[in-house]
């Protein structure tokens, strides 16, 4: 089944679940209030814990199976960080994110230039293009002032290649 592509602000989320021929169960309904709710890409178990506050019997697997359905059905997109679990996004209009390497925070913004780009042709020749997004890393505002000099500034860590 090929993924829904609506604008957020048109959602309703239980007709669109029995469209897909999927009960709109409380716990979906619930799922989807709270990571629509969140401005922090959560992941699994920061969007179990939300609802677990008010559905005591929500399981953790209830949670990632219901994200994976509604990343099947093309309600939500997922943000992969490195050494990070899946992150997800309900905002499906195009945006970019400004991600920081500190505290792991994810902000969405947009911008003309960035929203203008083209796909470049080498990666026209690579397959089928479905999405392209900006990702700036750098250190949010909080972190920065934080930053001890001499500290380590990044949580994650990268390897250099070997000269």
């Amino acid at each position: 089944m090929p993924p829904l592509k609506l604008p957020p602000d048109s959602l309703d989320l239980a007709q669109i679940l029995k469209a897909s021929g999927v009960k709109a169960t409380v716990q979906r309904l619930e799922i989807y209030r709270e990571l629509s709710g969140s401005m922090q890409h959560p992941d699994a178990e920061a969007i179990y814990r939300g609802v677990r506050r008010r559905i005591p019997t929500v399981s953790l697997d209830t949670v990632y199976r219901t994200l994976l359905l509604f990343l099947k059905l093309g309600l939500v997109s997922s943000l992969r960080l490195p050494h990070e679990r899946i992150r997800f996004d309900p905002n499906l209009t195009p945006h970019h994110h400004l991600v920081c390497t500190r505290c792991g925070r994810v902000q969405d913004f947009t911008h003309p230039d960035f929203d203008a780009l083209k796909v470049p042709e080498a990666a026209q020749s690579w397959g089928v293009i479905e999405k392209m997004q900006v990702e700036i890393r750098g250190q949010c505002e909080r972190c920065a002032r934080q930053t001890k000099p001499g500290r380590s500034r990044s949580l994650i860590q990268t390897k250099e290649e070997p000269k």
